[in-house]
C-alpha cells in the first residue's frame, strides 16, 4: 500500500535546506479524543482527530466520587521520578478507582479452544463501571484457583492471538518486523466485527495497566503517543516507514513539482484492487505546487499517522479510556508506556556484544577501540535493566528482543541488520544519534567514559519524549 509519489531510497539528513517555508521538525500534531453525549453506560462513542500541538490540552485533574485524586502539582512532582516510582504512583491512583471486592466483582469463564471469541464476548458485555471492578479469570473445566497465574496467562494468550498478523487486524511495521501497526484493511479479515476487536483490545490494554499485567505485542511508537496524547511529528512517520518519509522529503528539494503530476491523493491497494484516497476534500482536483507543498506534506502526515486507520484507532482509544484515567498517564512518555505494557526484556549482554558490528571511525578497531570499551562498560555496569531496554528502544525502535537473539535482528527491509555502533567525530555531533531503520547508533569519539555515560544517558532518556536533544 503506497502513495502515488515515487520512492527515493537515499538516506538523507534531518535538516531540510531546499524549502525554507517548511520545517519537518516543527510540524507536530496531537490526537484529540472527544466523547459524545449518550445514555449507553456500556459503550461510549466518540471522535478522534489530529490537531496542531499548540491547540491541544490534557486535563490534569482527576475527581472520583467527589474526591480529588490528583492535580497538576501531583503530575509535575511525579513526571521526573524513575519509572518504577511513577508506576507505583499510577497504581496507587488505580487502586483508589477500583471497586472493593465486597461491592461486587467480575468472573470471566473462558474456553481455551475458543479463547479469543469467548474473551471478546465476555469483556464486551461489561459496562464501564464493571471495567474497574476486580476480575477473576477461569478456564472452563480447569480447577485452578486464580491467585494471579491464570490471569497472567490469559493476558499473554489473548494479546498474542489478537496481534498475530495472520488474524488480519495487525501487520508488521515496514521498518521493524517486531513492531505491529494497525492493518488499514482489517475489515477484510473480520468484516462484521473488526472494530469490536479494537474496542476489546483497548479495554484489555487498559486493564493490563490497571492490574500491572503484561501484553504480548509491541506496537509502533506513534500508537503509544496517541494513547498518551503526545505530539506526533514527521520523525514518527520516518520511524514507521522510512522509505515513504524519504520520498516525501525529496519533494522539498525540487524547484518544479509539476513534472511529478501530484495531487492531494494517495493510492491504496487491497487484495489487488487499487483505489485513490483524497487527503483533503476535493484532493483529486488539487495539484501539488511549491506554494501548497507544506499543506500536502502535513496532509500525508495526518493520513499515515491517523486518518488511514482512524475507525480502528478510535475504537481502541475508547476502549482504553473505559478504564484508564487519562490525567494519570501524563507522567509517562511513549517508551515508558511500552515498557509498562510489554515488560522489561531479558537481555543477554554477551549475545548483544558478540552480534554487534562497527562502522565509520570504529570500522578498523571495532571492539578494541577505547570508546567502544567504555560504551559496553557503561551498558553492562552502569545501566540497569530499564536503561538497557531504553537503549534498545532508542536504537532499534522497540524494547523487544528477537526470540533467537541479536543474531537475527532485522532492519526495515526484513533482512538481518545487526546492532551497529557507528563512530563519528565529536565535532560532528555532541550526543549519540539513532537510526532505527538500520539498528544503528552514531557514537561520538568521547574523550572520557564519564562524558560518554552522561551524553548517552541523556540521549536515551529524552528519546521517548519526542524532543530533539540537539
Amino acid at each position: 500500500q503506497t502513495g502515488k509519489h515515487p520512492v527515493d531510497g537515499d538516506t538523507l539528513g534531518i535538516d531540510v535546506d531546499g524549502m525554507e517555508s517548511f520545517d519537518f521538525s516543527k510540524s507536530a500534531y496531537v490526537r484529540k479524543l472527544t466523547f459524545l453525549e449518550g445514555n449507553d453506560a456500556r459503550m461510549r462513542t466518540g471522535t478522534v482527530q489530529l490537531v496542531p500541538a499548540n491547540e491541544a490540552a490534557v486535563d490534569s485533574r482527576l475527581v472520583h466520587q467527589n474526591k480529588s485524586l490528583l492535580g497538576y502539582a501531583d503530575i509535575a512532582t511525579n513526571q521526573t521520578k524513575p519509572l518504577e516510582e511513577k508506576t507505583q504512583w499510577f497504581q496507587s491512583i488505580c487502586s483508589q478507582l477500583t471497586s472493593p471486592w465486597e461491592e461486587g466483582h467480575v468472573k470471566l469463564v473462558i474456553r481455551r479452544r475458543a479463547l479469543l471469541s469467548d474473551s471478546v464476548d465476555a469483556v464486551m458485555s461489561l459496562g464501564r463501571d464493571e471495567m474497574r471492578k476486580r476480575w477473576r479469570i477461569e478456564f472452563l473445566n480447569e480447577p485452578a484457583i486464580d491467585a494471579g497465574g491464570v490471569t497472567r496467562e490469559w493476558f499473554q494468550l489473548v494479546s498474542e492471538q489478537i496481534f498475530d498478523p495472520d488474524f488480519g487486524l495487525w501487520q508488521s511495521s515496514v521498518n521493524n518486523q517486531m513492531c505491529m501497526q494497525i492493518n488499514p484493511a482489517s475489515n477484510v479479515s473480520c468484516p462484521d466485527d473488526h472494530l469490536v476487536y479494537f474496542r476489546f483490545l483497548g479495554r484489555i490494554m487498559g486493564r493490563a495497566l490497571f492490574d500491572r499485567q503484561l501484553m504480548k505485542g509491541h506496537m509502533v511508537r506513534h500508537l503509544y503517543k496517541h494513547m498518551l496524547g503526545w505530539p506526533i511529528t514527521f520523525e514518527d512517520l520516518e520511524a514507521q516507514d522510512e522509505e515513504y518519509y524519504q520520498s516525501l522529503k525529496k519533494f522539498t528539494t525540487m524547484d518544479d513539482l509539476s513534472v511529478m503530476c501530484l495531487d492531494f491523493t494517495v493510492t491504496e491497494e487491497t487484495l489487488g484492487v487499487r483505489r485513490d484516497v483524497e487527503l483533503i476534500p476535493g484532493g483529486n482536483m488539487k495539484e501539488v505546487t511549491k506554494d501548497n507543498l507544506s499543506q500536502y506534506l502535513e496532509a500525508n502526515l495526518r493520513y499515515r499517522m491517523m486518518d488511514r486507520t482512524k475507525p480502528q484507532l478510535t475504537e481502541m482509544l475508547l476502549g482504553f479510556f473505559d478504564i484508564v484515567p487519562e490525567p494519570a498517564l501524563t507522567v509517562f512518555d511513549a517508551n515508558e508506556l511500552e515498557l509498562i505494557l510489554c515488560g522489561l526484556p531479558t537481555i543477554d549482554m554477551e549475545d548483544w556484544q558478540s552480534n554487534t558490528i562497527y562502522s565509520g571511525l570504529l570500522e578498523l578497531k571495532g571492539k578494541r577501540d577505547q570508546c567502544v570499551k567504555w560504551f559496553w562498560e557503561v551498558v553492562n555496569d552502569d545501566f540497569d535493566q530499564e536503561m538497557k531496554a531504553r537503549l534498545l528502544q532508542f536504537v532499534t525502535g522497540t524494547s523487544g528482543v528477537p526470540t533467537r537473539g541479536f543474531s537475527v535482528l532485522q532492519g526495515n527491509d526484513g533482512n538481518i541488520k545487526k546492532f551497529c555502533i557507528h563512530g563519528v567525530d565529536r565535532q560532528q555531533y555532541m550526543y549519540p544519534r539513532a537510526h532505527t531503520c538500520f539498528n544503528r547508533i552514531d557514537l561520538p569519539n568521547y574523550s572520557s567514559k564519564k562524558e560518554l555515560y552522561e551524553k548517552l544517558k541523556q540521549a536515551v532518556t529524552l528519546s521517548g519524549t519526542g524532543f530533539d536533544i540537539e
